[in-house]
């Protein structure tokens, strides 16, 4: 059964044209032990929404896993994991952190409970209504 997911990334650091134009990217650096299960839990063909964090602090994308279970090459130790990810469809109206947060039916959303988790999981529920509100 497919699951779905969010992936934060700083758009200065690498953003959503920067993933378009390589057609794909290796998903890496993450140093927190939540969002390394995360990492770890995900599956090819499972969906993730691009988020751009700090700067804009909304969604922007949906891209899918393209290979997963793979060890982050950043890391000498080899305890943290990565993922490769393609994008998929740039969302015709991002979806901002203000406008999830004032949707009272993601108020349990890990973007909303834990804002500093970098690979977060979202409901099949949460999924779609945040697609509705992208206008997809």
């Amino acid at each position: 059964m497919a699951r779905y997911w969010l992936m934060k990334s700083e758009p200065d650091a690498y953003g959503w044209d920067d993933l378009e134009r390589d057609g794909e990217g290796l998903w890496d650096g993450v140093r927190n032990h939540r969002a390394k299960n995360n990492l770890a839990a995900m599956e090819v063909g499972d969906q993730a929404f691009f988020y751009h964090s700090n700067i804009g602090r909304e969604i922007v994308g949906i891209v899918e896993i393209s290979e997963a279970g793979l060890t982050d090459p950043t890391d000498e130790g080899g305890k943290w994991a990565a993922v490769r990810v393609v994008p998929k469809t740039k969302l015709p109206n991002p979806v901002t952190l203000k406008q999830i947060k004032a949707e009272p039916r993601l108020a349990e959303c890990e973007l909303v409970k834990l804002s500093r988790l970098s690979v977060a999981e979202i409901g099949k529920e949460e999924w779609s209504l945040i697609l509705s509100m992208a206008g997809v």
